[in-house]
């Protein structure tokens, strides 16, 4: 079984048909699901969609891009009162985006904070965002590091190996989306090899970046199923051993998730 450790089932391109998005994931082996929160205005939403479906769980934050606007209500005490829901497993996403600039970067680094300080305390893993802002990044999740330390993960990975390296150091997971199955993406696939097995996760980041062979359409969770099968032949694994690897590495990271039951096996008479 899959999971797909980031997807944004709460957005309106699933409004219509989200129902049938969840029969499609589960037809295609994925067993659970991370809707994740970035804007706190709308976190009403991805909640109830973690409690309408028994096999998505949900997370709270804020994104870089909506730090101005909505970070200075996300203080670390807010974000730790949304996140005692039983169906919030983790803090964010969160971090720094430097290539749009929606924000004051100084916004930014102080929303990034006050959410590390959230992980920090709760022990729920923090879902790091990054683009064009490797270096700071990386150097606020060192120095925050040092004041405590705190479980998380580079989510739709798309930056150098010296960042994985520095992120692996810290403790963190990789995840992986459907950049991996893109024709150009060779340095991704790169870094993907070099990920330890015990740090790597799947993920969609739906409704973006869906993987080849739906590249240009909108993304869905069964889709993690191909960036699944790209990593496997890029790690000499079969797809079935690469799923347990991923599932078992994430339920290891969000230890408040619940593990679905196991398959009933039937014997023959």
């Amino acid at each position: 079984m899959l999971v797909d450790s980031h997807c944004h089932l709460d957005y309106a391109d699933y409004g219509t048909d989200r129902d049938d998005v969840m029969r499609r994931a589960r037809l295609a082996g994925v067993s659970t699901m991370l809707t994740i929160s970035t804007k706190l205005s709308a976190f009403p939403a991805v909640r109830a969609i973690a409690e309408q479906y028994p096999d998505v769980f949900c997370t709270v934050g804020v994104h870089p891009h909506e730090a101005a606007s909505e970070g200075p209500d996300a203080d670390t005490a807010k974000l730790l009162a949304l996140a005692s829901h039983p169906r919030v497993v983790g803090i964010g996403e969160t971090g720094l985006d430097y290539y749009y600039e929606h924000a004051p970067r100084q916004a930014q680094a102080d929303s990034f904070r006050a959410h590390i300080a959230a992980a920090r305390a709760s022990q729920l893993p923090l879902i790091v965002h990054t683009r064009d802002a490797d270096d700071d990044m990386i150097a606020i999740l060192t120095e925050e590091q040092g004041k405590g330390t705190f479980p998380g993960l580079l989510h739709c990975f798309s930056s150098a190996r010296a960042v994985a390296e520095a992120a692996l150091e810290q403790g963190f997971y990789v995840s992986f989306s459907g950049i991996l199955t893109f024709k150009n993406a060779v340095a991704v696939r790169e870094v993907a090899q070099m990920v330890p097995l015990d740090r790597l996760l799947v993920e969609t980041d739906a409704p973006y970046l869906a993987p080849v062979p739906n590249r240009g359409k909108r993304n869905e969770p069964a889709f993690v199923a191909h960036t699944a099968q790209t990593l496997a032949e890029l790690r000499g694994l079969t797809v079935a051993e690469l799923a347990d690897i991923t599932t078992e590495n994430f339920f290891r990271l969000f230890t408040k998730a619940t593990r679905p039951p196991a398959p009933k096996i039937v014997s023959a008479a």
